[in-house]
């Protein structure tokens, strides 16, 4: 089972799947309860995690921590 933004922890890396996208990433600074600042894993770019789902989950939605 995937895991919610809750769950998330300073440090560790992840990949959210989302409309069909991947994105692997390893957050870097927790903002607020549910919103991180993380960096990229493949393009060094960072980013926060509410721009990253600002347009809703589908039903594909899943977060998962890489391993």
């Amino acid at each position: 089972m995937s895991i919610g933004f809750t769950s998330l922890r300073v440090g560790k890396t992840y990949y959210l799947i989302n409309e069909g996208e991947r994105h692997d990433f390893k957050v870097i600074e927790r903002l607020s309860d549910t919103n991180f600042k993380l960096k990229d894993l493949l393009t060094l770019e960072v980013y926060e995690l509410e721009d990253l789902v600002r347009y809703g989950k589908n039903k594909d939605y899943q977060l998962w921590e890489l391993t």
